[in-house]
C-alpha cells in the first residue's frame, strides 16, 4: 500500500475550522487532490501528512507561521478609490486584483470605503489565525509526467493552460 511523499497525489476529504470550532471551510466527497511536494497546500498540513496512508484519519492544528503566516500591518494601505476600475463595486469585504511591486498578483481585501479613499489588505483571510484540519486520506497514486512537470494535479481530462 502507497503513503503519502513527494511526488504522489494525494486526494482528502478535510474540514478546517478556527479556535471557535467555525467551519471555515471543507472538501466534498474525496474531491480535493493536491500533488505532494509542490507546496499546493499549507506547509504544516503537507507535513502533517507526510507517510501517511489511505484511510487515515488526522487531526493537526496549525499555529500561524505553520498555515498563512502573522498578520503584517504593513500590507494595510489606504489607496485613492479612483485606482478601483469603473464601475467596480467597491465594497468591505470585496477583492481585487492588483499588481505587486515585484510584478507578481496580489489580491486585495477592501477593508473600509470613504468618499475619496479605500482602505484595503494584502494579507491572506486567514493570516494570524490557528487552524484546525480534521483529514482523511481518500487515495493516493503516482503523478503523471505531466503533473510533475506543471507541479500540479490535472483532472481526469488532463488540464489545458
Amino acid at each position: 500500500m502507497s503513503n503519502i511523499q513527494s511526488q504522489k497525489v494525494v486526494t482528502i476529504d478535510y474540514t478546517l475550522t478556527d479556535d471557535n470550532s467555525e467551519v471555515i471551510d471543507e472538501s466534498t466527497g474525496g474531491q480535493f487532490a493536491y500533488l505532494h511536494g509542490s507546496s499546493n497546500i499549507i506547509p504544516g498540513l503537507e507535513d502533517a501528512l507526510v507517510g501517511k496512508e489511505p484511510g487515515e484519519q488526522v487531526q493537526v492544528t496549525l499555529a500561524p507561521d505553520d498555515a498563512y503566516g502573522a498578520r503584517d500591518d504593513q500590507l494595510l494601505q489606504t489607496v485613492p478609490r479612483d485606482m478601483f476600475p469603473e464601475g467596480a463595486e467597491v465594497a468591505v469585504g470585496n477583492r481585487f486584483q492588483a499588481q505587486g511591486p515585484d510584478g507578481d498578483t496580489i489580491v486585495l481585501t477592501v477593508t473600509n470605503v470613504g468618499d475619496e479613499e479605500v482602505e484595503v489588505d494584502a494579507n491572506h483571510p486567514l493570516a494570524g489565525e490557528t487552524l484546525h484540519f480534521d483529514v482523511k486520506v481518500v487515495d493516493i497514486r503516482d503523478a503523471s509526467s505531466e503533473e510533475l512537470e506543471h507541479g500540479h494535479v490535472h483532472g481526469p481530462e488532463g488540464h489545458e493552460h
